[in-house]
């Protein structure tokens, strides 16, 4: 009943010495175990439910792991990297080719809420390119709202550093359409090498190794909840 989030472990105990308890339709006593989803625990005429978990996971997903919980054609997937036995599911994708933070939970309200474009929440991504980029190419990017005929948010573009060979893109999107980015670089002549997700939000891939996976910290789940709710405001 504590853990139900009816009352405290004390007060449990003291209704169920009064008599006001019952499991599968015997009065219960202070100590008799029960099984959730087996036995039938009633308080004051009313059904207990055990409280559903809400978990939350950061994963940093490698390249070829598929963003999916189960894979028809046997290829890794989310799940392989996710606790055994925990029932959460990513929010949003990742292509098979890219790599970064995924947030994975069982919060329904709080995954609908991440993945609806009014929220704005922002995911920064960190794209490899072949070759110099220029200005040119950076400006053309930014100034994108029309992508394979169909209209897209603007993204914000910034050139982290680049060189002969190579050049690394820093992309913010607000809204995210299928292989998005590639599909722009594509669209501006460049070659992507490697796409990297570094953030969502105020949440970030820093401290989590390639394949990794941990729980958000408190501090983690409040910011997050926080750029939500600032989301709602903003609508």
């Amino acid at each position: 009943m504590a853990d139900c989030g009816l009352m405290s472990r004390r007060a449990a105990e003291k209704e169920i010495e009064a008599g006001l308890v019952t499991v599968n339709g015997v009065r219960a006593s202070v100590g008799d175990g029960v099984f959730p989803g087996k036995d039938r625990v009633v308080y004051r005429g009313r059904l207990v439910a055990p409280k559903r978990r809400l978990l939350y996971y950061l994963v940093n997903k490698p390249q070829g792991v598929v963003t999916t919980m189960s894979d028809e054609f046997g290829r890794a997937t989310v799940k392989d990297l996710l606790p055994e036995g925990e029932r959460v599911y990513p929010v949003g994708r990742l292509d098979k080719d890219s790599e970064g933070l995924l947030l994975c939970t069982n919060d329904g309200s709080l995954a609908n809420k991440l993945m609806h474009p009014s929220y704005h929440l922002k995911k920064t991504y960190l794209v490899n390119v072949r070759g110099e980029v220029m200005g040119s190419e950076a400006d053309r990017l930014r100034s994108m709202t029309e992508l394979d005929g169909e209209r897209i948010a603007p993204a914000e573009v910034s050139i982290v550093s680049r060189g002969e060979n190579a050049s690394t893109l820093r992309f913010v999107l607000t809204e995210g359409k299928n292989r998005q980015i590639r599909r722009m670089c594509e669209a501006c002549g460049l070659s992507v090498m490697q796409l990297k997700r570094v953030a969502i939000g105020p949440l970030t891939v820093r401290d989590l190794p390639v394949g990794g996976c941990r729980r958000l910290t408190d501090k983690e789940r409040e910011a997050l909840f926080a750029a939500v709710k600032k989301g709602e405001n903003g609508k």
